[in-house]
């Protein structure tokens, strides 16, 4: 009998020049930078707004921002990609989305404890494909029960 290999089927992102991956089932869009309608009093990493995406209201974080990552304006790579949680929906802020790749299970180590400009917590494992190191982001940590009702994601 042969042995089945895992792989994660993930959305390649990119932020300050790191890939990082997100796991392609909670992804529910891609979309170009847009007009994002400012919210007074939210956390910054919020992006300060929301974003009205086909009648639907969807605050946007800005992964730089959340990530301690120096501020950007957008270019023609910049992309909102839009998580679909249990309850809401959510977006992120990305220098780039380009690629959808299957990680082998066996290319994923633990996160070692120092990520460089990303705080550890936020990273479920290092993968190898090839000469690529690719993050992968434990989203449950980026958007916290704590940091969304806290920061006012959530109301």
């Amino acid at each position: 009998m042969e042995e089945v290999m895992s792989n994660h089927k993930s959305i390649i992102i990119e932020l300050n020049k790191e890939e990082y991956a997100i796991p392609v089932e909670v992804v529910g869009a891609i979309e170009r930078m847009q007009h994002i309608t400012r919210v007074p009093q939210t956390a910054s990493f919020v992006n300060g707004g929301v974003l009205n995406l086909r009648g639907v209201i969807t605050p946007i974080i800005d992964l730089r921002s959340r990530f301690n990552m120096p501020r950007i304006d957008p270019t023609d790579s910049t992309r909102i990609i839009i998580i679909n949680l249990e309850k809401y929906d959510v977006g992120f802020i990305v220098d780039a989305a380009y690629d959808v790749l299957d990680i082998p299970e066996e290319s994923i180590e633990p996160a070692p404890e120092v990520i460089g400009t990303v705080d550890v917590d936020y990273i479920a494992g290092v993968a190898k494909v090839g000469k690529r190191l690719i993050m992968l982001l434990q989203l449950d940590r980026v958007l916290s029960q704590e940091s969304i009702t806290a920061k006012g994601i959530e109301g």
